[in-house]
Protein backbone atom coordinates (compact mmCIF):
# COMPACT_ATOMS: atom_id res chain seq x y z
CA UNK A 1 0.00 0.00 0.00
CA UNK A 2 1.55 3.47 -1.09
CA UNK A 3 0.31 5.15 1.90
CA UNK A 4 1.89 2.79 4.14
CA UNK A 5 5.36 3.27 2.22
CA UNK A 6 4.96 6.49 2.71
CA UNK A 7 4.61 6.87 6.13
CA UNK A 8 7.06 4.34 6.74
CA UNK A 9 9.46 7.29 4.85
CA UNK A 10 7.94 10.27 6.86
CA UNK A 11 8.74 8.40 10.14
CA UNK A 12 12.28 7.40 9.33
CA UNK A 13 12.93 10.42 8.55
CA UNK A 14 11.69 11.46 11.97
CA UNK A 15 13.38 9.50 13.88
CA UNK A 16 16.52 10.53 12.13
CA UNK A 17 15.72 14.19 12.93
CA UNK A 18 14.87 13.51 16.36
CA UNK A 19 18.07 11.01 17.10
CA UNK A 20 19.76 14.34 15.17
CA UNK A 21 18.41 16.91 17.58
CA UNK A 22 19.42 14.43 21.21
CA UNK A 23 22.95 13.75 20.37
CA UNK A 24 23.84 17.41 18.99
CA UNK A 25 21.62 20.12 20.43
CA UNK A 26 20.07 18.34 23.51
CA UNK A 27 23.12 16.95 24.98
CA UNK A 28 24.86 19.14 27.48
CA UNK A 29 28.94 19.92 26.13
CA UNK A 30 31.44 20.94 28.58
CA UNK A 31 34.53 21.87 27.25
CA UNK A 32 37.33 21.32 30.12
CA UNK A 33 40.60 20.98 27.22
CA UNK A 34 41.21 22.32 23.56
CA UNK A 35 41.30 19.07 22.06
CA UNK A 36 37.38 18.58 23.71
CA UNK A 37 36.49 22.03 21.79
CA UNK A 38 38.26 20.99 18.65
CA UNK A 39 36.48 17.63 19.06
CA UNK A 40 32.76 19.42 18.99
CA UNK A 41 33.44 21.89 16.15
CA UNK A 42 34.29 18.88 13.99
CA UNK A 43 31.86 16.52 15.11
CA UNK A 44 29.14 19.34 14.57
CA UNK A 45 30.68 19.90 11.09
CA UNK A 46 30.07 16.86 10.38
CA UNK A 47 26.44 17.07 11.65
CA UNK A 48 25.59 19.85 9.74
CA UNK A 49 26.85 18.25 6.30
CA UNK A 50 25.24 15.30 6.93
CA UNK A 51 21.44 16.57 7.33
CA UNK A 52 22.35 18.77 4.34
CA UNK A 53 22.69 15.34 2.70
CA UNK A 54 19.36 14.27 4.17
CA UNK A 55 17.73 16.98 1.62
CA UNK A 56 17.81 14.74 -1.48
CA UNK A 57 16.19 12.49 0.55
CA UNK A 58 13.74 14.81 2.18
CA UNK A 59 13.09 16.15 -1.66
CA UNK A 60 12.41 12.48 -2.66
CA UNK A 61 9.26 12.19 0.06
CA UNK A 62 8.15 15.17 -1.20
CA UNK A 63 8.16 14.51 -4.16
CA UNK A 64 6.32 10.93 -3.76
CA UNK A 65 3.72 12.78 -0.97
CA UNK A 66 2.57 15.52 -3.76
CA UNK A 67 2.71 12.66 -6.65
CA UNK A 68 0.08 10.76 -4.36
CA UNK A 69 -1.78 13.41 -2.92
CA UNK A 70 -2.47 14.50 -6.81
CA UNK A 71 -3.67 10.77 -7.49
CA UNK A 72 -5.29 9.88 -4.51
CA UNK A 73 -9.01 11.29 -3.24
CA UNK A 74 -9.51 13.79 -1.12
CA UNK A 75 -9.51 12.05 1.91
CA UNK A 76 -5.88 10.63 2.28
CA UNK A 77 -4.79 14.13 1.68
CA UNK A 78 -4.54 15.82 5.34
CA UNK A 79 -2.53 13.58 7.35
CA UNK A 80 -0.57 13.30 5.14
CA UNK A 81 0.28 17.03 3.96
CA UNK A 82 0.13 17.49 7.36
CA UNK A 83 2.69 14.85 8.39
CA UNK A 84 4.65 15.93 5.19
CA UNK A 85 4.37 19.67 6.73
CA UNK A 86 5.73 19.04 10.19
CA UNK A 87 8.73 16.56 8.37
CA UNK A 88 10.04 19.58 6.33
CA UNK A 89 9.35 21.85 9.10
CA UNK A 90 11.55 19.76 11.59
CA UNK A 91 14.03 19.34 9.18
CA UNK A 92 14.66 23.18 8.47
CA UNK A 93 15.33 23.89 11.96
CA UNK A 94 17.47 21.60 12.72
CA UNK A 95 19.62 22.14 9.57
CA UNK A 96 19.31 26.01 10.75
CA UNK A 97 19.81 24.84 14.67
CA UNK A 98 22.92 22.96 13.73
CA UNK A 99 24.44 25.28 11.35
CA UNK A 100 24.09 27.85 14.17
CA UNK A 101 25.47 26.03 16.72
CA UNK A 102 28.35 24.78 14.53
CA UNK A 103 28.71 28.92 13.62
CA UNK A 104 29.16 29.29 17.34
CA UNK A 105 31.36 26.80 18.42
CA UNK A 106 33.66 27.60 15.17
CA UNK A 107 34.35 31.59 16.96
CA UNK A 108 34.87 29.95 20.02
CA UNK A 109 37.55 27.80 18.87
CA UNK A 110 38.87 31.27 16.81
CA UNK A 111 38.76 32.72 19.78
CA UNK A 112 40.70 30.71 21.90
CA UNK A 113 43.24 30.36 18.83
CA UNK A 114 43.40 33.83 19.05
CA UNK A 115 44.29 34.07 22.73
CA UNK A 116 46.79 31.59 22.92
CA UNK A 117 48.29 33.48 19.94
CA UNK A 118 48.33 36.80 21.90
CA UNK A 119 49.36 34.62 25.57
CA UNK A 120 52.48 33.24 23.18
CA UNK A 121 53.74 36.76 21.80
CA UNK A 122 53.40 38.25 25.18
CA UNK A 123 55.74 35.09 26.51
CA UNK A 124 58.12 36.22 24.14
CA UNK A 125 58.24 39.66 24.92
CA UNK A 126 58.51 38.72 28.80
CA UNK A 127 61.07 36.35 27.90
CA UNK A 128 62.96 39.28 25.76
CA UNK A 129 63.14 41.46 29.11
CA UNK A 130 64.15 38.52 31.21
CA UNK A 131 67.28 38.09 28.75
CA UNK A 132 67.60 42.26 28.94
CA UNK A 133 67.55 42.09 33.09
CA UNK A 134 70.48 39.37 33.03
CA UNK A 135 72.64 41.52 30.53
CA UNK A 136 72.15 44.72 32.78
CA UNK A 137 73.05 42.95 35.64
CA UNK A 138 76.48 43.85 35.83
CA UNK A 139 76.85 46.54 33.47
CA UNK A 140 80.73 46.94 33.03
CA UNK A 141 82.19 50.70 32.04
CA UNK A 142 81.43 53.90 32.71
CA UNK A 143 78.55 56.51 31.68
CA UNK A 144 78.50 55.86 28.60
CA UNK A 145 78.44 52.18 28.34
CA UNK A 146 75.23 52.36 31.14
CA UNK A 147 73.51 54.55 29.08
CA UNK A 148 72.88 52.71 26.73
CA UNK A 149 72.55 49.86 29.02
CA UNK A 150 69.38 51.68 29.99
CA UNK A 151 68.33 52.91 26.77
CA UNK A 152 68.07 49.55 25.43
CA UNK A 153 65.84 48.58 28.69
CA UNK A 154 63.63 51.59 28.28
CA UNK A 155 62.96 50.94 24.13
CA UNK A 156 62.19 47.17 25.25
CA UNK A 157 59.75 48.49 27.90
CA UNK A 158 58.03 50.94 25.40
CA UNK A 159 55.28 48.03 24.54
CA UNK A 160 52.07 48.47 23.92
CA UNK A 161 49.06 47.60 26.31
CA UNK A 162 47.26 46.59 22.79
CA UNK A 163 47.90 42.55 23.57
CA UNK A 164 46.71 42.30 26.95
CA UNK A 165 43.89 44.50 26.65
CA UNK A 166 42.81 41.84 24.04
CA UNK A 167 43.96 38.54 26.53
CA UNK A 168 41.74 40.08 29.24
CA UNK A 169 38.71 40.35 26.62
CA UNK A 170 38.95 37.02 24.73
CA UNK A 171 39.63 35.50 28.13
CA UNK A 172 36.67 37.23 29.51
CA UNK A 173 34.56 36.36 26.42
CA UNK A 174 35.10 32.37 26.83
CA UNK A 175 34.99 32.15 30.75
CA UNK A 176 31.97 34.09 30.65
CA UNK A 177 30.34 31.49 28.34
CA UNK A 178 32.52 28.54 30.50
CA UNK A 179 34.71 27.40 28.09
CA UNK A 180 37.87 26.19 28.83
CA UNK A 181 37.67 28.47 32.04
CA UNK A 182 39.65 26.40 34.40
CA UNK A 183 42.60 26.12 31.82
CA UNK A 184 42.20 29.94 31.01
CA UNK A 185 42.18 30.88 34.49
CA UNK A 186 45.27 29.44 35.23
CA UNK A 187 47.59 30.49 32.26
CA UNK A 188 46.37 34.15 32.96
CA UNK A 189 47.30 33.55 36.50
CA UNK A 190 50.39 32.81 35.56
CA UNK A 191 50.78 35.07 32.38
CA UNK A 192 50.05 38.12 35.08
CA UNK A 193 51.77 36.96 37.86
CA UNK A 194 55.33 36.84 35.60
CA UNK A 195 54.39 40.34 33.87
CA UNK A 196 54.15 41.69 37.14
CA UNK A 197 57.60 40.57 38.35
CA UNK A 198 59.21 41.65 35.29
CA UNK A 199 57.73 44.63 35.30
CA UNK A 200 58.85 45.46 39.34
CA UNK A 201 62.38 44.28 38.36
CA UNK A 202 62.58 46.33 35.61
CA UNK A 203 62.13 49.50 36.84
CA UNK A 204 64.12 48.46 39.78
CA UNK A 205 66.65 47.69 36.89
CA UNK A 206 66.22 51.14 35.84
CA UNK A 207 66.45 53.02 39.24
CA UNK A 208 69.61 51.00 39.45
CA UNK A 209 71.00 51.40 36.31
CA UNK A 210 70.42 55.99 36.72
CA UNK A 211 71.97 55.66 40.10
CA UNK A 212 75.10 53.74 38.25
CA UNK A 213 74.99 56.22 35.67
CA UNK A 214 75.10 59.02 38.47
CA UNK A 215 78.25 57.76 40.12
CA UNK A 216 79.84 56.94 36.37
CA UNK A 217 79.53 60.55 35.46
CA UNK A 218 80.71 61.90 39.10
CA UNK A 219 83.31 59.46 39.39
CA UNK A 220 84.26 60.40 35.49
CA UNK A 221 84.13 64.24 36.65
CA UNK A 222 86.54 63.32 39.53
CA UNK A 223 88.90 62.01 37.33
CA UNK A 224 89.04 64.52 34.99
CA UNK A 225 89.86 67.34 37.18
CA UNK A 226 92.41 65.36 39.14
CA UNK A 227 93.81 64.87 35.40
CA UNK A 228 93.71 68.17 35.01
CA UNK A 229 95.21 68.88 38.33
CA UNK A 230 98.06 66.70 36.90
CA UNK A 231 98.56 68.33 33.88
CA UNK A 232 99.19 71.75 35.83
CA UNK A 233 101.38 70.19 38.03
CA UNK A 234 103.28 68.54 34.84
CA UNK A 235 103.44 71.29 33.14
CA UNK A 236 105.15 73.30 36.04
CA UNK A 237 107.72 70.14 37.06
CA UNK A 238 108.62 70.54 33.31
CA UNK A 239 109.37 74.26 33.39
CA UNK A 240 111.62 73.93 37.05
CA UNK A 241 113.23 71.11 35.31
CA UNK A 242 113.77 72.89 32.37
CA UNK A 243 115.34 76.03 34.05
CA UNK A 244 117.31 73.71 36.41
CA UNK A 245 115.52 74.66 39.54
CA UNK A 246 116.46 72.96 42.52
CA UNK A 247 113.47 71.46 44.67
CA UNK A 248 113.98 73.13 47.53
CA UNK A 249 113.68 76.10 45.44
CA UNK A 250 110.03 75.29 44.92
CA UNK A 251 106.90 75.55 46.46
CA UNK A 252 105.70 72.55 48.84
CA UNK A 253 103.23 71.31 45.97
CA UNK A 254 105.98 71.03 43.60
CA UNK A 255 108.67 69.52 45.81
Amino acid sequence: DKTVSLRKDLSEMHEWITQAEEEYLERDFEYKTPDELQKAVEELKRAKEEALQKEVKVKLITDSVNNFIAKAPPAAHEALKKELDVLITSYQKLCSRLNGKWKTLEEVWACWRELVSYLDAENKWLNEIELKLKATENVQGGAEEISESLDSLERLMRHPEDNRNQIRELAQTLTDGGILDELINEKLEKFNTRWEELQQEAVRRQKSLEQSIQSAQETDKTLRLIQESLAVIDKQLTAYAADRVDAAQVPQEAQ
